[in-house]
């Protein structure tokens, strides 16, 4: 790195980078009322959105855990990156070209070709040009294996190149000195997954193989399954990109990119079990369909989902473990044979994740979505994902299929396994629901099945033994309900319940979100015009920051950024809360009305508190002993009472 990225630099990213398409790549944002935007926050699981995003000023906050930012902040945090990493990602993706300079000097300074940028931006283009050079191979001679593998799943090259496939050559260091040709060192293509180290040195991670590049929701590459197509290849069938920096298989999702605004509009999501499913499942009208990288659908999968949902419903959402709620359809496309059904086993046992609107579409014969669609064409794939079947439905009558319910034996038995199933539904109403429908399945009383149910709830399985365990701890480490978590010394915000706390903090939100509007006599109030400490440190940056008539002239983002950083550390992170918290009035039309009159109440409230002090001391004073100071007391109330008549009189 040659040096720190100039400011200019910096802040030319904030302006150019929205930060409302940046967020709306991880979360469903919808619209809260004039310049506000808000969703489920990306960084905790929540089951009402307070997430909420303000492009006008370039900032986020979450008022259920109390993290909140900038665009690049947002960045940082929801892709573990550093600052300059951070700046140079958006950088790229808004174009901006970016100035560094000495840390030591502040002098100029320029990339020599040595010079590498920020660590993740090299691994990702290094992922790009990867995925490029992959996807020229593919069409190449020696790849003729890989094009017959594709025709036989009647995939067309409009299919290969809709979804960017490719073919690793058969040689040892076919990528590997494509890249070195490109710059690349051989410590980031270590690091990257995209060889390994060797005793003789480093080799193509994949060679003679058919390749998937893996998005992120950004559409960026960050890793590649491949598909082995010769019989001489002693490695497994797929064989996918090692645990990186940039890849991280428990929460990878293939399709993603793809799949990510059918889901938010769609309120689905489609998990098959390969990648040729995901191309079977787009190409045949259902574009929701996503699948796990080389692992089961866990808890970060499902975080990944529900913020593409975004549905804050209530009532019969998608029931996760934590208890929180969400409007949709999560559908487990399993395959019909043994295995399969073993898959959506687990999926229900680890940790009973999902719940309610979550569902299991297997085909009876076996076919994945990609046989399927070969055999019997796209309509059937579809059909296949509209005949699906609750989750604990598939569980339970699985469960069944293991007993002859024709017997007294078999009965029983099955009444014993099928009981703990039940007995994990949480929610109570499913939960009695199922027992009368399992009742009937098996041919017994239901108040005999609701015997047993209760027998099993009070006797916990391993997996509920598991998930005991580890949610109190979960708890006790996470922040308490409406508890703010930020690192760091921060100055408390004050009760919410305090009318004369809740006024000021309005006003302090109007002048953050609309200083065009606030009437420049706030640049007038002193520094005790506020009562409420917090505020008043607020309104002390606010002040060192230039006032209103600097706000007016920065524009919302670099007006709150400015005063960001006069507030400090402690006091920073208010003053994002207020710049992004929501304004009670949402009419365009009257937003500069609205903002005039909380800056008039605030400014009534001081003159009031002014009044009070200035009695006291007309009171304390004797006319007769000391007539001047009297005087002097005096003319100060009669002054301080007139401005205040005159405010109200200019309502």
């Amino acid at each position: 790195m040659a040096g720190l990225i100039k400011r200019d630099d910096v802040d030319a990213v904030r302006d150019r980078a929205r930060i409302d398409e940046i967020v709306g790549q991880h979360v469903t944002l919808k619209n809260a009322g004039v310049g506000s935007m808000k969703g489920l926050c990306p960084f905790h699981d929540e089951r009402t959105p307070s997430f909420h995003v303000r492009p006008g000023v370039g900032r986020w906050h979450c008022f259920g855990c109390g993290e909140g930012g900038d665009v690049i902040s947002f960045v940082q945090k929801i892709d573990g990156m550093g600052f300059t990493d951070a700046v140079e990602y958006l950088a790229d993706k808004v174009g901006v070209e970016l100035h560094y300079e000495d840390s030591r000097t502040g002098a100029a300074a320029q990339r020599g070709p040595r010079e590498e940028p920020g660590r993740r931006q090299r691994l990702l283009e290094a992922h790009r040009v990867a995925a490029q050079f992959y996807a020229e191979q593919l069409f190449a001679p020696g790849a003729q294996a890989a094009r017959a593998f594709l025709a036989e799943r009647s995939f067309e090259r409009a299919d290969a190149e809709t979804f960017g496939l490719g073919y690793a050559p058969t040689g040892w260091d076919a990528l590997l000195r494509h890249l070195q040709s490109r710059g690349f060192t051989q410590a980031e293509l270590v690091a990257s997954g995209l060889v390994s180290q060797g005793q003789r040195g480093i080799y193509d991670r994949f060679r003679g193989r058919l390749v998937w590049p893996i998005r992120d929701v950004t559409g960026a590459v960050i890793g590649f399954g491949a598909r082995k197509l010769f019989d001489d290849d002693p490695g497994p069938k797929y064989l996918n990109t090692p645990e990186t920096s940039l890849y991280k298989k428990a929460q990878v999702l293939y399709g993603i990119d793809l799949a990510k605004r059918a889901i938010a509009q769609n309120k689905r999501v489609v998990i098959v079990e390969g990648y040729t499913d995901v191309m079977a499942a787009h190409l045949s009208g259902v574009d929701t369909a996503v699948a796990t990288c080389g692992t089961a659908f866990g808890a970060d999968h499902a975080k990944v989902v529900r913020r593409l949902l975004g549905d804050t419903t209530a009532g019969g959402g998608l029931q996760l473990a934590s208890g929180a709620s969400l409007g949709g359809e999560i559908i487990f496309t399993f395959d019909g044979d043994a295995a399969g059904q073993k898959a959506a086993m687990r999926a229900f046992g680890e940790d009973q994740r999902f719940h309610a609107q979550t569902f299991v579409a297997v085909e009876p014969t076996g076919l994945d979505p990609c046989d399927l669609r070969m055999q019997r064409g796209p309509d059937a794939v579809r059909t296949l994902v509209d005949k699906r079947v609750p989750l604990f439905e598939f569980v339970i009558r699985t469960t069944l299929d293991g007993f002859d319910l024709d017997t007294v034996e078999g009965r029983v038995n099955a009444l014993r396994a099928a009981a703990p199933v039940v007995a994990g539904i949480r929610d109570r109403s499913m939960q009695l629901g199922y027992a009368r429908l399992l009742a009937r399945w098996i041919g017994i009383d239901t108040d005999e099945v609701r015997r047993e149910v209760s027998r099993a709830h009070s006797t916990p399985g391993p997996a509920r033994r598991r998930e005991e365990r580890t949610a109190r701890p979960e708890r006790a480490l996470g922040p308490a309900d409406g508890e703010s978590v930020v690192s760091g010394p921060v100055l408390s915000a004050p009760d919410p319940a305090d009318p004369v706390a809740r006024i000021e903090r309005l006003a302090l939100v109007v002048v953050l979100q609309y200083p065009q509007h606030v009437p420049v006599t706030f640049d007038d109030l002193g520094p005790d015009a506020f009562a409420t400490p917090a505020w008043r440190a607020v309104h002390a940056a606010i002040r060192a920051a230039g006032g209103v008539r600097t706000g007016a002239g920065l524009g919302g983002n670099r007006w709150v950024e400015t005063v960001v950083e006069e507030a400090g550390d402690a006091v920073s992170p208010l003053v994002t809360e207020l710049a992004v918290a929501p304004v009670p009035e949402d009419r365009e039309s009257a937003i500069a009305a609205f903002v005039a009159d909380v800056v008039r109440k605030v400014a009534d409230l001081g003159l009031t508190r002014r009044i009070a002090d200035a009695k006291s001391r007309v009171q304390r004073l004797d006319a007769t002993a000391d007539p001047d100071a009297y005087r002097a007391a005096f003319e100060e109330l009669v002054a301080i009472e007139k401005e205040r008549r005159e405010l109200r009189e200019s309502v």
